[in-house]
């Protein structure tokens, strides 16, 4: 008999080469610790609406829990459809331009999935989300990154751009609000970088996960503006706006050639989004939003206050106008983002994520959650406040 000396040599190249998840493997040294307070996983500390539970409750009672269409429930489709059109200036069709997905996170496998050949170059603003680069390598594709500056507060410029673009590029991905650095981009900010996207035949994935989670500016999708619906997909969910993050259902919306090549993946692999998280999706449309806007103005409180205070003990921020990150800088104190992050969980029991996970530009940052309690917020920053001190006289 065949002696095996282990299952690892039966892995393939690809997924040998993927690093583990950065965020989990730092926070698996410690996660159990008594009184640490967490500000890594990006995760709203709300309970899904009361109203969307209930709603849920009653479809299992009534036995709805068969399999939807592949492309998802037609409701749900038709309620995202109005809300695009209603909040985001976009018009698609339900019936052709719309896909409900796992997650948005199914849907950025998707999308890259339909669109790369093998050598194909994804262009990356960074830092940025850390999934990007690994399911661009599955797929055959390489992630270039595209530095974005804290002088320029993250934002994505055209003369960054315009560099990184050679022949092989083929995607522009982007996520606006920005996780991890809460950075929002303008109509007047977009201008310049369309005027690119077109020259060099680009198509864009979009992801606008954080779209609702906006602090005095309106979130401007970049498909909505002059030659972009036709070379865009748009990408988005339920689990940040709508403290849905466990019910796993998200969406991807564009032209109808790009999402009938994602349907034809998704009808294979997942089948369908699960029924009672649509049935979720569908009763947040329709009847969640005030309690969306109740999150987000708490979510506001909390950014003020925590960017404010995070200042004030020497850890220069720029103001994020979305999601519910900061993304502060601890290049002063003269360690590595990762070891201040150790430091911090060791020492002072809060728990951040090292900026060098999200890529170039993230060294001498840390990414903070603010999607906590303001109490949790004021320990924390009356611990980091103490850490600093500390660490000056060391």
């Amino acid at each position: 008999m065949l002696k095996v000396e282990g299952s690892g040599q039966f892995l393939s190249s690809r997924v040998k080469d993927i690093r583990p998840s950065g965020i989990r493997a730092f926070f698996d040294l410690n996660v159990a610790g008594g009184d640490t307070i967490s500000l890594g996983v990006g995760e709203p500390d709300f309970l899904t609406p009361e109203k969307i539970r209930e709603a849920c409750i009653q479809a299992l009672r009534e036995g709805d829990t068969k399999y939807t269409s592949n492309a998802g429930l037609m409701e749900l489709r038709e309620e995202i459809s109005a809300y695009f059109s209603s909040n985001f200036a976009l018009s698609y069709d339900p019936k052709q331009e719309i896909i409900v997905t796992v997650g948005s996170s199914e849907a950025v496998d998707l999308a890259l999935r339909t669109v790369l050949n093998p050598g194909d170059e994804v262009l990356v603003p960074a830092p940025s989300y850390i999934a990007y680069e690994p399911i661009t390598h599955l797929h055959g594709g390489k992630v270039v990154e595209v530095h974005a500056t804290a002088e320029e507060q993250f934002k994505l410029t055209a003369q960054a751009l315009e560099a990184a673009i050679t022949p092989q590029s083929k995607v522009l991905m982007i996520n606006y609000p920005s996780n991890p650095t809460g950075t929002v981009m303008t109509t007047q900010d977009w201008l310049p970088i369309i005027e690119l996207v077109i020259k060099y035949n680009l198509v864009v994935i979009s992801d606008e996960v954080y779209a609702e989670l906006t602090y005095g500016r309106k979130h401007v999708s970049i498909a909505s503006l002059p030659g972009m619906k036709e070379r865009t997909i748009v990408i988005s969910g339920f689990s940040k706006a709508f403290a849905m993050t466990g019910w796993r259902v998200g969406y991807a919306c564009g032209p109808y050639e790009l999402i009938a090549g994602m349907l034809k993946i998704h009808q294979y692999t997942a089948m369908s989004a699960p029924t009672i998280s649509q049935i979720a999706a569908l009763e947040s449309l329709r009847y969640g939003l005030a309690a969306k806007d109740e999150m987000m103005a708490k979510y506001d409180e909390r950014r003020k206050l925590f960017v404010a205070g995070l200042n004030a003990i020497g850890l220069t921020c720029h103001e994020p106008e979305g999601a519910f990150y900061a993304f502060p800088c601890i290049a002063s104190t003269g360690m590595s983002s990762e070891q201040f992050a150790l430091r911090l969980l060791e020492e002072a029991k809060v728990a951040v994520v090292p900026g060098h996970v999200f890529g170039t530009g993230g060294e001498g940052f840390i990414r903070c959650s603010y999607a906590t309690s303001l109490v949790d917020l004021e320990r924390v920053l009356e611990r980091m406040g103490r850490f600093m001190q500390m660490i000056q006289f060391v």
